[in-house]
């Protein structure tokens, strides 16, 4: 039996589609995800989500939430999310939601049957403040795969240019960690701002770990 995700700890999740199939063939898809993110992050059932799907005009928050979401970007056939649980069980509860609920939409949108998502979702507890001051970066850095296939082997060609593509991608918290409103509702910024610091220091360091990771040596953190 895998370990549960408890109160204690912040968690790294993530998954992808099964055969690792795109989850997410267009906007309007990941606005619907990120619209799952918002509403299935509640104690209380949510019914009627396709007439709420739009979270940007949302003034008020009434939820009773499951989990605080510090961080997320999507991709094309995989998500990323770091989580803090609020309750027991907060976890288990907001992925099976999740899981359920997008799997629903995009089937019914697709024509299609059956499971979306390659098995369970995975975790990785965060033990140590050098995971948690790690991690935002390398959810955050996950769309430079769309610019420069090499960043992960740190090899980053133009570093400027992955930058500005990372500051342009609509899909993460990224922006919002740089001071833009971009999907503000979903995340709760309090916990990484102590460790990232203001918009403008985090974009300084970004700029550094792109130009530096040639010679930082990350592996034993690397995730996938």
């Amino acid at each position: 039996m895998r370990e549960k995700p408890t109160e204690d700890y912040i968690y790294h999740i993530f998954n992808r589609g099964v055969d690792k199939r795109e989850i997410f063939s267009d906007d309007s898809d990941r606005q619907r995800f990120l619209a799952c993110l918002y509403h299935f992050n509640d104690t209380a059932q949510v019914r009627n989500i396709d007439r709420v799907c739009d979270i940007q005009s949302r003034t008020n928050d009434d939820r009773d939430k499951l989990v605080e979401i510090l961080a997320f970007t999507l991709m094309p056939n995989h998500f990323h999310l770091l989580v803090k649980p609020l309750i027991e069980d907060g976890v288990s509860e907001f992925m099976k939601k999740i899981g359920i609920g997008y799997t629903h939409y995009f089937n019914i949108k697709n024509e299609r049957s059956g499971s979306l998502f390659q098995g369970k979702y995975k975790f990785v507890r965060i033990e140590d403040d050098e995971q948690l001051n790690y991690i935002p970066y390398y959810i955050h850095f996950n769309p430079a795969e769309l610019v420069d296939s090499g960043w992960k082997e740190k090899k980053v060609q133009d570093s400027q240019k992955v930058f500005d593509f990372l500051k342009s991608y609509r899909w993460s918290s990224l922006r919002d960690y740089l001071g833009q409103d971009n999907f503000s509702q979903i995340i709760d910024k309090g916990v990484l701002t102590d460790y990232l610091g203001s918009p403008e220091e985090f974009e300084k360091e970004i700029s550094a770990w792109l130009k530096e990771m040639g010679s930082i040596d990350h592996t034993n953190l690397w995730i996938e």
